[in-house]
């Protein structure tokens, strides 16, 4: 297919090389202009120096950008350029009021848009192992599903508009609770006196097993935080659920307490550091 891709980032750089590789005829744009030729230059297809310019004729728009105003600006730029009968995937962690808002606003185009955000992080990116939560028109899921394949492993379809967004808040809320409990596990164990690394072989086999423990303890116990997902966007992404708890009236008391314990690791200077840093504040000198 004919496909455009907005936003070169660390997810989208490879996730739009993923397209390229699978034969879909991709262009591609970026903010800074720079990525975008970076891009070219590895991928070949072309780059657009506008997001209308990337979109011209494309039948399918993916974007993986910052934020709701992000979203808002590069579909209003790109919208009128697409095909007839065109989809948008959002793969930007956003509101589900903006997903709700893009995909009335494609309609009355004639044109259709799907909130997919991704789970995996860049590992995930590069390795085309992301998993897609979606929400949107069914047909127009179905005619996208196929295209995303190219970097997922894992692609559901959750509900109508917004409901991969409201999807990846409940991801989130899940991976902040584990994050903390393995952050106070390890400073216990440190405090206990026991080997930090016998601690997971003793219990990772276990009830306590996660994704975060086997990937993030041995770093978390060296204090080395310097990938990942950043802070700053957990922090992003914690707002935007914790907004959509105040107005469908969820209780989300130990998400908001880690919303505030990420405060205190940005006040340590870790605003990038990965999502697990959460020991820092533990075991920062006294």
């Amino acid at each position: 297919m004919k496909v455009a891709f907005a936003g070169l980032g660390v997810m989208g750089f490879p996730m739009a090389g993923h397209l390229a590789r699978a034969g879909h005829e991709v262009s591609v744009y970026n903010r800074s202009p720079d990525k975008a030729r970076r891009w070219v230059e590895a991928h070949g297809g072309r780059m657009g120096e506008t997001a209308a310019e990337a979109a011209a004729g494309a039948q399918v728009l993916a974007l993986c950008v910052g934020n709701d105003d992000d979203v808002r600006q590069v579909v209003a730029q790109a919208l009128p350029a697409l095909a007839d009968g065109a989809v948008i995937v959002d793969h930007t962690t956003t509101s589900a009021v903006v997903a709700r808002e893009m995909a009335a606003l494609a309609a009355q185009s004639g044109r259709a848009f799907v909130d997919a955000p991704v789970s995996g992080g860049q590992a995930g990116a590069e390795a085309g192992q992301l998993t897609i939560m979606c929400g949107g028109d069914e047909a127009a899921f179905a005619k996208v599903e196929p295209v995303i394949a190219a970097y997922a492993k894992a692609i559901r379809r959750m509900g109508g508009p917004g409901a991969g967004q409201l999807t990846k808040m409940v991801n989130q809320i899940c991976i902040a609770g584990v994050v903390q409990g393995l952050a106070e596990g390890l400073h216990f164990a440190r405090r206990a006196g026991l080997d930090p690394q016998a601690v997971y072989e003793a219990i990772s086999k276990g009830a306590a097993q996660s994704w975060q423990m086997d990937n993030r303890w041995k770093t978390m116990s060296e204090g080395r935080f310097d990938f990942g997902f950043a802070v700053d966007w957990m922090r992003k992404d914690l707002g935007l659920l914790l907004d959509e708890a105040t107005r469908n009236g969820a209780t989300l008391e130990m998400t908001a307490m880690v919303d505030r314990f990420y405060a205190e690791v940005q006040a340590l200077g870790g605003a990038r550091w990965d999502t697990s840093s959460l020991v820092a504040r533990l075991e920062k000198p006294e």
